[in-house]
């Protein structure tokens, strides 16, 4: 009984070290196409497969396309933020090639924090 409690603990301890992972903000700066960060920036294709730590990036395959809305700056430059069909979510740039620039001139905005 003794050994279950403990691994229970142990399972308990990595979900909370998980979750707090998630929550961190990446950076507190991002480029984007205007203020709100609506307008598609750029259209990038996969140049390999990609998978995700977690829930907030985006999973896909060599050769998929990608629609662009933001990069991370300042402490995270390595990550942008875009979509493949209904799905949304950061990737690493150096996963992706430029296929075509829709925005030429980017702005910096701070990132937003959901509060619940």
């Amino acid at each position: 009984m003794s050994r279950i409690l403990d691994q229970r603990s142990l399972l308990l301890v990595i979900s909370f070290l998980t979750n707090l992972q998630s929550t961190k903000v990446l950076s507190e700066w991002k480029r984007c196409g205007d203020r709100e960060c609506e307008t598609a920036m750029i259209r990038v294709q996969a140049t390999a497969d990609y998978l995700g730590p977690d829930c907030r990036y985006l999973n896909f395959k060599e050769g998929e396309e990608i629609i662009v809305y933001s990069k991370l700056s300042r402490k995270s430059e390595n990550l942008w933020t875009g979509s493949k069909g209904k799905d949304f979510g950061y990737f690493p740039k150096d996963a992706v090639k430029v296929e075509e620039v829709y925005i030429a001139e980017e702005v910096e905005v701070p990132t937003k924090v959901n509060q619940y």
